[in-house]
């Protein structure tokens, strides 16, 4: 890939990340919360109470983080955090009922900023596109080691022998 190939590819997924969360901030200053603690409330109404080590892992994001966004949405009422049974180490998190309605809420908000970001594309590629920014994101997660690579990458490749 030349370069400007390169800065075209690069500076179009900057755009999008810097104008998505733009956006989802727009959508959730009403509600009172920021962006990020949208996905942890997704999360827990999709997977129930989970740990928050556990949390991290899902979101993406450093324990830090899930914490300091628990802590905001625990004092918000929308979600609780107690000790796991036999670990008093591990902190579980949880909706309260007050967090499941705003999850309703944040549903809906979902769908509105999804519905902006593909408008005009077709069908097929709307059903295409979250696979293809998963293959994305997992080409640059620096997390696992066992991410995939472009070929075009410098550096000798698995099939490359030994110099």
């Amino acid at each position: 890939m030349d370069f400007d190939q390169a800065d075209a590819v690069n500076q179009a997924i900057r755009l999008l990340s810097l104008r998505h969360r733009a956006r989802i901030a727009e959508l959730l200053a009403p509600h009172g919360l920021h962006p990020g603690q949208e996905a942890l409330l997704l999360e827990l109404a999709r997977t129930g109470p989970m740990i928050q080590a556990q949390l991290s892992e899902a979101l993406g994001v450093e324990r830090p983080s899930v914490t300091l966004m628990a802590r905001k949405l625990e004092a918000a009422g929308h979600i609780r955090r107690s000790s796991a049974p036999g670990d008093q180490r591990a902190t579980v998190v949880e909706l309260t009922d007050g967090g499941r309605a705003l999850t309703d809420q944040v549903k809906q908000l979902w769908c509105v900023l999804a519905q902006e970001t593909v408008a005009g594309l077709s069908a097929g590629t709307v059903a295409e596109l979250p696979g293809l920014l998963r293959t994305l994101a997992r080409n640059v997660d620096t997390r696992h080691p066992h991410r995939r690579r472009d070929d075009a990458a410098p550096g000798p490749r698995p099939e490359d022998p030994p110099a």
